[in-house]
């Protein structure tokens, strides 16, 4: 599989937000929680779109499931 690479640009208190819920959760990295937090908003946003008109559903690449069953 490719990995494609985006570079966020956050504010400081919404960094250390993140970094505070990674360390809560066991997660490894504020990187790795925002990775999650991605995954689940693509989550979110496919099933709306399914529900609004099932003839354009669209599947969730193999890294985002991978990353939905390590919760």
């Amino acid at each position: 599989m490719v990995a494609r690479k985006i570079v966020l640009e956050l504010p400081d208190e919404l960094f250390a937000e993140l970094e505070a819920i990674a360390g809560a959760l066991g997660i490894r990295s504020p990187a790795e929680a925002a990775l999650i937090a991605v995954a689940e908003w693509v989550s979110r946003q496919k099933s709306e779109l399914d529900n609004r008109d099932p003839g354009q559903r669209y599947f969730i690449n193999e890294a985002l499931d991978e990353l939905e069953k390590k919760k």
